[in-house]
């Protein structure tokens, strides 16, 4: 009986916020909508005369903006993902190639067509989750001595749906129909919040399906790998060359010295023999730095549990860290994981002027889910160059993804998920 009611506890505040988020969405999405599209229209045709070439890059930005939100709750709201296809533009792009760089792109005319849908369809689909939740309400006040207000004031019958009210039978009959409304509303709610943003998919969903968007998915990421490592190599030789082999080296030359002079000036020989000594135990310490940028080895002994709290006890921040695996990723996403978390806490570090920062590492469902908060000033952008970006490309050789919820003000919280099994 307890399992029950808490069943139907919990299906009765789904339904109720099911309906309020219908609510938010035809408020915010007609009026957002209906803006957008409008200076949308107006900026493009006065890109003939120049004005436009400035004016339009900052409002289809706030189109991409405004679809990205929509993506985004559709995402956490109703578990329906709508990919965001957008052909990537050079940071350093001026006006005129930004803005005919957004207008070539197939996903501006889907983010364009759509804002005529999301102010007519899109605005009554996500209307009827609150109507049906809300309009039961006044089915319930006309048997109460509503419905003579209301015939008084128009001077005839009140309709309520397909009721008319015109006294008292009449507005029990209109109470009848408030609660099958209602109780039609605990069953249909959240499915009727979950058809509005199918609807935006169908729209805002690239044309070639999910299988094109995998491919090209796939394509990327692969590409970035291949980059990644590339420089990955680079950076070991470069480091190799510039440390532990030049003082390799110096080290030799010193023992070459000593040689010739252990018989005529020990003293000498005694002197160089403590450099030696010296400059191999920074070469040793060079050496286990640079393993340690490419595989720590608490990560290979302890799993990425203990690395990431190696990670945060290094940390000149206040850190604290919660942890909960069952077992271990493999090697490759453990590795991938262990450098975002450390990229996202050095950039915490630099950047965010953070006194405390809070790790949260643990898999559920298939999915590894990480965590980095810190209460920083904010700000922190997904953008082309920021170190970011490089986290995202990491995670997206694995099918990860990054999300960055960071206001001004703070505080700022790095999202990162990689499905995977432990083992």
């Amino acid at each position: 009986m307890d399992t029950e009611s808490s069943r139907v506890r919990a299906r009765a505040r789904d339904v109720v916020v099911a309906g309020g988020r219908g609510l938010l969405v035809c408020v915010v999405g007609l009026a957002g909508s209906i803006a957008l599209f409008v200076l949308a229209v107006v900026s493009i045709a006065l890109v003939p005369i120049g004005v436009g070439v400035v004016t339009t890059p900052w409002v289809l930005t706030g189109v991409r903006a405004f679809a990205n939100w929509r993506r985004a709750i559709a995402a956490e709201w109703c578990g329906v993902r709508i990919p965001a296809t957008y052909r990537p533009i050079p940071k350093k792009a001026n006006p005129w190639e930004r803005c005919f760089r957004m207008l070539r792109d197939p996903a501006t005319w889907r983010d364009l067509a759509w804002l005529p849908v999301d102010m007519t369809a899109g605005f009554v689909t996500a209307l009827l989750p609150a109507v049906l939740l809300l309009y039961p309400l006044e089915g319930f006040t006309l048997p109460l001595g509503l419905w003579r207000v209301l015939t008084d004031s128009t001077g005839g019958d009140w309709w309520y749906g397909f009721v008319p009210v015109s006294g008292q039978g009449t507005a029990l009959l209109a109470g009848a129909l408030g609660a099958a409304l209602l109780a039609a509303s605990y069953y249909l709610t959240p499915p009727l919040l979950r058809v509005h943003f199918l609807l935006t998919r169908s729209v805002l969903a690239p044309d070639g399906g999910e299988l094109a968007e995998r491919v090209r998915v796939l394509t990327e990421t692969r590409r970035d790998a291949v980059d990644s490592s590339a420089s990955e190599l680079r950076r070991i030789e470069r480091d190799l060359h510039d440390g532990a082999q030049a003082r390799l080296v110096a080290m030799g030359m010193d023992l070459g010295t000593i040689e010739a002079l252990v018989e005529k000036d020990p003293a000498k020989a005694k002197e160089l023999l403590a450099q030696a000594r010296k400059s191999s135990a920074e070469a040793l310490t060079e050496l286990r730095d640079l393993v340690r940028g490419i595989h720590p080895p608490v990560l290979a002994e302890r799993g990425l549990g203990d690395a990431v709290r190696a990670l945060a006890l290094r940390l000149p921040l206040a850190s604290e860290v919660d942890v909960e695996l069952d077992g271990r990723p493999g090697a490759p996403v453990e590795s991938a994981a262990y450098f975002a978390v450390s990229e996202v806490l050095t950039n915490a570090v630099k950047h965010s002027g953070a006194e405390r920062v809070w790790v949260d590492v643990h898999h559920r469902d298939g999915m590894l889910r990480i965590a980095v908060t810190d209460n920083g000033m904010g700000g922190a952008r997904l953008d082309a160059g920021s170190g970011l970006t490089g986290v995202d490309r990491r995670l997206g050789t694995f099918d990860g993804v990054l999300a960055v919820s960071s206001p001004a003000g703070g505080p700022t919280m790095v999202t990162m998920e990689i499905p995977c099994e432990l083992s």
